[in-house]
């Protein structure tokens, strides 16, 4: 293996070994130059691998490089009793190899990005997943005309379900095995349900062309009632050759007295995200809802709906949420806004832990509110209330906010908090912000924006909501250092 002793062009394959992972699932190239240190970044690699990519991008400091071929393992992997997926590519890693790495990640993006010099002194705790494998309660697999075969290492055309291939788009993989991040006996039968779907003689989406019947199945799963909701997602081309009994009932077949619900899906669009405001779906059998249980209560979740994917580990998370948002004591009357609050898990959990308190849940999905209220009366929850919207929107069009919120909780999606929302968010002058966030290099950059704002970081925990990927939960407890509050 020759060592690189240029700078790379883009277009250029290389081959070399993987010297170490940032965060993100990047492994990290270095090349010492007579003008410094230049560092290529590959995607989904682990240290001690020996791979070959293409440089995608060129910058002046650093390149990115997409995965062509893993040629060697690293030594630091180990076989697993799974099949491996493009989603979970830290499964072949010592689980205890994956939390001091994810670790070490969080505090450096807290100093690089955060300017939290002493992070490591702010660690609060490291929150382990109860289950480290069979953990998740959502999963969505692809149908492709388009496949690859392992064995020959080529791509072929055939019809295909399971997950794309990584850094494909238009490429499926088979999961002819578990890949022990779901429900085992759901993964096990997917091969079967694929046959029947080819005996319909009804085609694969092909990708590329944007055309063809069978796109998806997601497959929600309820961990306390082990109930499964499926969705079939298909195209209209062809559906009046579709029967959608003979469907469920090769589904009740495999899996029997564990379907919670059969949906049917319609979806044309070009893009394989459902608008469910524009699409059409059926209900072939059962609900189109399963109830989850978290901290002793029931939520109602549908397919739209935002859910925390790992519930055994989101009921140590939330309890974490309900340490920092109660560590000091909050006035009988006072409020607490949830900000992004989606179903209202957050929202009923603090509501509980405090009768004598208001929580509020701001949330712009219409549906996820409309669950979050259903839930909030199932679970006889009343000091809540809930408001549909954009949440700079909200803070805007209710001014008496302001000064009067004891403690905010923000769990905005992985992009962080827009800035304007931001701004609007310091200027309620709330003594403390709880921020939840499953991207900690977008905390991280909110947390630098809140501390130059008056606020400090008192300390953030950890919690690995998501074993074998590089994706990483966090919660940080802020507190304003000059608060006046009515």
């Amino acid at each position: 293996m020759e060592p690189i002793v240029s700078k790379p062009k883009k277009g250029q394959i290389i081959q070399d070994r993987i010297e170490s992972m940032a965060y993100g699932g990047k492994g990290i190239i270095k090349i010492n130059l007579n003008e410094g240190q230049y560092v290529i970044f590959i995607s989904n690699t682990i240290t001690g691998q020996i791979v070959k990519f293409r440089i995608i991008k060129k910058k002046e400091k650093y390149a990115e490089g997409r995965l062509i071929e893993i040629i060697k393992k690293s030594e630091i992997e180990k076989k697993i009793k799974y099949q491996s997926i493009s989603g979970a590519p830290y499964s072949t890693l010592d689980i205890a190899f994956q939390q001091e790495l994810k670790k070490s990640q969080v505090i450096d993006l807290m100093k690089r990005i955060g300017g939290i010099t002493d992070s490591e002194k702010k660690l609060d705790k490291f929150i382990k997943s109860p289950r480290i494998w069979h953990y998740r309660n959502k999963m969505d697999y692809s149908f492709s005309s388009i496949g690859f075969d392992k064995k020959k290492n080529k791509v072929i055309d055939e019809f295909s379900l399971g997950f794309k291939r990584i850094n494909t788009w238009w490429i499926v993989e088979n999961l002819e095995k578990d890949s022990g991040l779901f429900d085992k006996e759901w993964e096990d039968s997917l091969m079967d349900i694929k046959k029947y779907c080819i005996s319909t003689k009804l085609p694969a989406w092909n990708i590329p062309q944007k055309k063809g019947f069978f796109r998806n199945i997601v497959v929600r799963k309820s961990i306390s009632e082990d109930k499964l909701l499926i969705e079939l997602i298909t195209s209209t081309e062809g559906l009046k050759k579709f029967n959608p009994d003979n469907f469920v009932k090769k589904i009740l077949s495999i899996h029997k007295k564990r379907i919670g619900g059969i949906i049917h899906t319609i979806n044309d669009d070009i893009s394989d995200r459902v608008d469910y405001k524009k699409t059409k779906s059926n209900i072939l059998f059962g609900k189109n809802k399963i109830n989850e249980t978290i901290n002793d209560l029931t939520f109602q979740v549908s397919m739209s709906s935002f859910f925390q994917t790992n519930p055994r580990a989101a009921e140590k998370l939330y309890s974490q949420v309900c340490n920092y948002v109660f560590e000091e004591k909050i006035n009988n009357g006072g409020i607490i806004l949830d900000l992004f609050c989606g179903t209202g898990t957050i929202t009923q959990i603090i509501a509980k832990k405090n009768k004598k308190i208001k929580v509020i849940g701001v949330e712009i999905v219409e549906e996820a509110i409309n669950n979050a209220i259903k839930n909030a009366k199932k679970n006889n929850i009343s000091n809540v209330s809930f408001f549909k919207g954009d949440i700079g929107k909200i803070i805007e069009e209710n001014p008496s906010f302001e000064n009067k919120i004891e403690c905010i909780v923000i769990d905005p999606p992985r992009s962080g908090v827009a800035k304007k929302s931001l701004k609007k968010i310091i200027n309620l002058n709330s003594k403390r912000i709880v921020y939840i966030s499953c991207d900690p290099s977008t905390q991280a950059r909110d947390y630098k924006y809140l501390i130059e704002s008056g606020y400090q970081l008192i300390k953030f925990s950890i919690i690995d909501q998501f074993p074998h990927t590089y994706h990483i939960e966090t919660i940080g407890l802020l507190e304003k250092k000059h608060c006046i509050f009515k």
